[in-house]
């Protein structure tokens, strides 16, 4: 995974106190993967595309932190 990445959002639960942050990291083939910082970058869960991670983290009322990192952002 480590050159496989297109892009990385934060995703941020403010109803939590302190807010509670996820990481979403979609890869080349457009597969999604969401991972935890808190518990040392353990992977939550992953799934076939950002659409469905995009509607998990919304059910569980997390919310996109305005803009991503983008891979060539990084290079």
């Amino acid at each position: 995974m480590k050159d496989n990445w297109r892009f990385l959002e934060v995703w941020v639960d403010s109803m939590q106190s302190p807010p509670y942050i996820l990481l979403v990291l979609i890869d080349k083939a457009r597969g999604c993967y969401v991972f935890d910082p808190a518990e040392k970058y353990r992977l939550v869960k992953a799934f076939p595309d950002y659409e469905e991670a995009q509607l998990w983290l919304l059910e569980d009322e997390y919310e996109p932190i305005e803009g991503r990192l983008s891979s060539e952002e990084s290079a």
